[in-house]
């Protein structure tokens, strides 16, 4: 097995390389710039943390947190959630007063169906109690 040496691996990150952006119909070098493998790593690191920075700060600064689901205000959240309450219990009051005007509705056309009780009741005789 190979074994870990830090001062080849510290040599291998400080090699210098040289990349050129050539012009591929004339082939002159329009750019170049001498690199390291540290030197790539830093740069990539940083515009990654500032890319992350950036990112962070649009959300948490601007209203574009109010779309992330949880970040919203609390106080926004507890009046979503009475509001959604006040909204069934009326919903439900609406169900039930068409209800009624329908069943009203139907007396007043004629349309009564008597639904009779089926249920049996066991009524006990009364006692004849003598003195």
């Amino acid at each position: 097995m190979a074994r870990f040496d830090a001062n080849s691996t510290l040599k291998r990150l400080q090699n210098r390389y040289r990349l050129v952006v050539m012009n591929d119909d004339t082939y002159e070098e329009v750019v170049t710039f001498k690199l390291s493998r540290l030197s790539v790593y830093i740069v990539l690191s940083t515009i990654f943390v500032l890319l992350t920075g950036l990112t962070v700060a649009l959300i948490v600064f601007t209203p574009l947190r109010m779309y992330i689901p949880g970040y919203g205000d609390v106080n926004a959240t507890k009046e979503l959630r009475e509001l959604k309450i006040r909204t069934d219990s009326l919903e439900q009051a609406m169900r039930y007063k068409d209800k009624y005007l329908d069943n009203v509705k139907s007396v007043l056309e004629g349309d009564v169906t008597v639904k009779l009780d089926t249920t049996m009741l066991d009524i006990p005789k009364a006692e004849n109690i003598e003195d």
